[in-house]
């Protein structure tokens, strides 16, 4: 999820060898998966599940796989203006959606993105950052959206599973009220008063604890500030259109999960599932392991798994996490594995040309 922070400098980066979080939270997400199918999965059931499955609305679902690909490369294509080609625009949506997925879902993959981006085009990391911090306030007004329309089905929708309770659901609605109030705060300091962060920043650095801090901090603040003058500077049209191409990404990520649903329980209730895998997503957001795994499961099987027979929400969660997760840790493990030996060629072709050139000077 996506992708809550923005993306600073690369020095933002969490220590812990990635491979480590990949590899865990790849462990987590099987485990997870395996303790589902152990008490839901039924084999015969299955079998006979599978001679009813709809191959035209499973078609759409991988459909929509490739249209929030294209439609995401489309945006970083756009709000680059054209400085990334939609080859090089897809590459990097990639590697973000993966980066994504081995950090936690509240820190989001923005930071290496940037980075690759810089590297994979050769662009200053200032102006690769900013492409990066404008893409994640579109998707936080997406999500702004998404918030809204929740709250307004819920009077009419049983959007929240009753298995929640009063209580979870009561928590559930603050933590979306709050939600919003974040993303209000977040757009408009970014937009308009970039002045407020950088106050309330340098209080919380008042305190000893965070003093070691001040001097990075206060760099980035400057940073972040420079590039949200260039954000503001752009005319409505350029917000409206990059904001259309990123209701279309996510859309189109949410309508793979309804089509896959759809394909094998034709009878379930199409704007039901969909209405639960907004607030699902939103759910997801504060999961604290990279990707959201182990968390993400147990969220399907709370949102989605009552509205479809039991047999199915294992087969089902398997073939939504392959599409939408291990999918994309493959291509970016193998995009990232590319652009590594491509630096390494032309670190080794620059030294090959030193001792030529401090021959004939």
């Amino acid at each position: 999820m996506p992708y809550a922070r923005p993306p600073v400098t690369p020095n933002s980066h969490p220590k812990t060898s990635w491979q480590s979080r990949l590899l865990g939270s790849m462990l987590l997400s099987l485990l997870v998966l395996g303790v589902v199918g152990y008490f839901t999965f039924e084999w015969n059931a299955f079998l006979e599940a599978l001679r009813e499955i709809n191959p035209w609305l499973l078609t759409l679902g991988i459909a929509m796989l490739g249209l929030r690909i294209l439609f995401g490369a489309w945006r970083l294509h756009y709000v680059s203006h054209q400085h990334l080609s939609l080859r090089a625009a897809a590459r990097c949506q990639l590697v973000w959606d993966f980066s994504s997925n081995v950090t936690p879902s509240a820190i989001g993959g923005g930071p290496f993105a940037a980075l690759f981006v810089a590297r994979d085009q050769r662009l200053p990391l200032g102006e690769a950052t900013a492409i990066l911090l404008f893409s994640i306030l579109l998707d936080q007004l997406f999500f702004a959206l998404t918030v809204v329309i929740v709250l307004l089905a819920l009077p009419f929708w049983p959007v929240l599973p009753a298995a929640l309770g009063k209580v979870g659901q009561g928590s559930f609605v603050l933590y979306l009220a709050l939600i919003l109030v974040w993303i209000a705060f977040f757009a408009y300091t970014t937009f308009f008063r970039p002045e407020l962060l950088s106050r309330l920043m340098r209080g919380l650095l008042r305190f000893q604890r965070l003093r070691r801090f001040r001097e990075r901090v206060v760099e980035e603040l400057l940073s972040l500030q420079a590039r949200t003058r260039q954000i503001r500077t752009q005319p409505l049209s350029f917000f409206l259109k990059g904001f259309t191409l990123t209701l279309a990404a996510w859309v189109s990520r949410h309508l793979l999960l309804l089509f896959l649903v759809w394909a094998v329980h034709p009878e379930v209730n199409a704007t039901l599932v969909f209405l639960r895998t907004l607030a699902m997503t939103l759910g997801g957001v504060l999961l604290p392991t990279p990707g959201g795994a182990g968390g993400i499961e147990a969220l399907y099987v709370l949102f989605i798994g009552p509205l479809i027979p039991q047999h199915l929400v294992a087969p089902t969660l398997l073939l939504w996490r392959l599409m939408s997760y291990y999918l994309f840790i493959a291509l970016g493990l193998w995009l990232t594995g590319r652009h590594m030996q491509r630096s390494l060629r032309q670190r080794r072709a620059h030294r090959m040309q030193m001792p030529e050139t401090a021959e004939h000077p």
